[in-house]
């Protein structure tokens, strides 16, 4: 029973690491999803003084990826309802070019200003709206919850791995007496340590497939893809091959390093 409790100690260890690290994996996952989005949705406006091309503006940034030409016939009406025919083409001609810009992907705030100051500095622009306000608040939003789920992550990740080093300990004070009597009999190394690297592994495998099935669940369950659907996104919550991979190679490298740390480090008693 004892020996139970060791091992679960080291296990739930083990499946803590890996749970942050999964976390800040979907966390990544959900802000590109969301930039993604925010990306399709986002978009700037400039003034021209006569017609440009699409070629024309697009040679301005490779940031730009769609350019619609507004129409001016809301504008016109909105200025008045009973202008005829003839005055409504002749205000047309007159009118500057509006036009809008789909961007390549959700840019960050220097991105923002760097196209701006490229558009301006073709000489029929009069006009960039980049809503910068909105867009740099929503992007230092984005990175302020980035930031405080990878701090929270590797708080986690140092306060368990601390924890594992222990208990790792723990498991070579109760081998010591036969450690340093197989190494009486001119046991190497490695071979004295086996049962510890034995130990740690076997957790470690263990601890990666409780997080396979539990991710599993976790990303097969409705109201979890509700919540991300609410939001205008799909994220691959968890992946059973990639993700199980990383998990366990993760665990097994955590686990034989301490292990190692462990056994280069241990004084045989004379």
């Amino acid at each position: 029973m004892k020996s139970i409790k060791n091992h679960l100690s080291l296990v739930v260890a083990l499946l803590s690491i890996l749970f942050s690290m999964q976390i800040f994996i979907v966390v990544e996952r959900s802000i590109e999803a969301y930039k993604e989005n925010l990306a399709n949705n986002y978009s700037m406006v400039i003034v021209s003084q006569r017609k440009l091309s699409s070629t024309d503006i697009q040679e301005i940034s490779s940031l730009i990826s769609k350019i619609d030409e507004l129409s001016p016939d809301n504008v016109i009406t909105r200025l008045d309802n009973k202008m005829d025919a003839k005055n409504r083409e002749f205000l047309k001609l007159t009118l500057p070019k509006f036009y809008k810009l789909g961007l390549d992907h959700y840019p960050t705030p220097y991105e923002i200003t760097s196209l701006k100051k490229n558009l301006l500095k073709n000489k029929y622009i009069t006009k960039v709206e980049d809503f910068a306000h909105t867009h740099d608040t929503t992007y230092k939003l984005l990175l302020l919850f980035k930031g405080v789920v990878s701090v929270f992550a590797v708080s986690i990740f140092i306060v368990t791995t601390l924890l594992i080093f222990k208990e790792l300990r723990i498991w070579q004070f109760k081998h010591t007496e036969r450690m340093n009597i197989m190494g009486l009999f001119g046991a190497p190394l490695w071979l004295r340590s086996a049962v510890l690297f034995r130990l740690s592994m076997a957790d470690a495998v263990i601890a990666s497939a409780f997080s396979f099935v539990i991710f599993s669940y976790t990303a097969s369950n409705d109201w979890i893809q509700e919540q991300f659907d609410s939001i205008g996104i799909r994220v691959e919550i968890f992946n059973p091959v990639d993700d199980f991979i990383l998990h366990l190679g993760v665990a097994l490298t955590l686990s034989i390093l301490l292990a190692s740390f462990i056994v280069l480090g241990h004084k045989e008693e004379v």
